[in-house]
């Protein structure tokens, strides 16, 4: 390792917290002789880029992952599948520990076959270049940056470059995954990723993990900046019509301080789908964010700021508050039954477009009084 890449790995190790540092090096002094224990894919990018990682993914070779997560004296959880273990550190986070694994494909868009091999194999099956450094770390605290296959280079390019000749369609989630990583970070993409679009979007039907990305892509910073990648690289099928324009308005709202979370995104997507349940079923979303789009599209009163009056500002643009129960009661409506009647035809009104602005309803509402002498004082 030259003296920049030296430099590089320990400013990198710096930038995790001590706390993370601390059980690392536990780690690794836990593994035994000849065993190795490394920090791998997101959180060494994101220390190299500059950021405090929170999210720890280990590989150890050498030892069993199991045994070693038992050995932290953290609550843990072993995934015999896998030979894999998920540790909850202190501070309720949750870290990864994986045995050091070759993957092959026998099925293309399935669950991949693991068998045990060094922490160079695990590096090489990963999906992009920039997700395949790694930080191994000694017991002595030391640690060194492996890159396998030109990870830093596109780091510092800021490239986004598939692995493998056939990488997408193997797995055709990475297409989705890697355009949240470009949408977060900022990374071009590499004519290698562009090259094999086509084989990702012939195995979107068969491939059930792209739809777990494709919830997941919800949830980035900017959902619309993820979005409007995949478009740009000519995959915006993989979504609704519509549906990127939906999501960047969204983030607009974020970018000028507004709080839009992810729920209000989810809906978005959904107001776009011809069969919004059936959307809302194939990406996992649950019940609310369907909920939430039948309030957004409603006449019901909501709160300035709020989920569905964010919605209703972009799906509805010409919406209005609608006149209340008092303000039929200030118009000269008794308390009672008659409220009720009152607010049920101006919701015909608003429903069949007789009325758009305050201004008509409270129109609407005298004539109907005039109308209808007993409602009126």
């Amino acid at each position: 390792m030259d003296s920049s890449t030296q430099t590089r790995s320990r400013q990198a190790w710096a930038r995790l917290q001590p706390r993370d540092r601390d059980w690392l090096v536990g780690l690794a002094r836990g593994a035994g002789p000849g065993a190795r224990v490394a920090l791998v894919g997101g959180a060494v990018r994101d220390a190299l880029l500059g950021s405090a990682p929170l999210d720890l993914d280990v590989v150890v070779e050498g030892t069993d992952a199991g045994a070693l997560a038992a050995a932290t004296g953290l609550p843990f959880l072993v995934h015999p599948a896998f030979g894999n273990a998920t540790v909850t550190l202190p501070d309720e986070r949750r870290a990864d520990l994986v045995r050091a694994r070759r993957e092959s494909y026998p099925v293309p868009g399935a669950n991949p076959v693991p068998v045990f091999g060094t922490l160079a194999d695990d590096l090489r099956r990963r999906d992009f270049g920039l997700n395949a450094l790694a930080l191994v770390v000694r017991p002595d605290g030391d640690v060194t940056l492996l890159d396998e296959v030109g990870g830093l280079e596109d780091l510092q390019t800021r490239t986004l470059r598939p692995l493998h000749p056939h990488s997408f369609h193997e797995d055709a989630s990475r297409l989705v995954r890697g355009a949240r990583l470009a949408g977060r970070l900022s990374l071009g993409a590499h004519p290698e990723l562009l090259r094999q679009v086509p084989d990702a979007l012939e195995m979107a039907g068969c491939t059930p993990r792209l739809h777990a990305e494709l919830r997941l892509l919800l949830g980035e910073p900017r959902p619309g900046r993820a979005a409007r990648m995949l478009e740009a690289w000519g995959a915006g099928s993989l979504l609704p019509g519509g549906a990127v324009e939906r999501l960047e308005a969204l983030d607009a709202g974020q970018d000028s301080g507004q709080s839009v979370p992810e729920q209000a995104y989810a809906a978005a997507l959904l107001s776009t789908a011809p069969d919004p349940p059936a959307l809302a079923a194939r990406l996992g979303l649950g019940e609310k964010p369907g909920a939430l789009l039948v309030r957004a599209l409603s006449d019901a009163p909501a709160s300035p700021g709020s989920s569905e009056a964010i919605l209703r500002a972009l799906l509805r643009p010409d919406a209005y508050p609608p006149l209340t129960g008092r303000d039929v009661v200030a118009l000269g409506v008794p308390p009672g039954p008659a409220v009720g009647a009152a607010l049920a035809h101006l919701a015909t009104l608003r429903r069949t477009g007789r009325v758009r602005s305050r201004e008509q309803e409270r129109a609407a509402l005298e004539a109907y009084l005039w109308d209808s002498p007993p409602l009126s004082r």
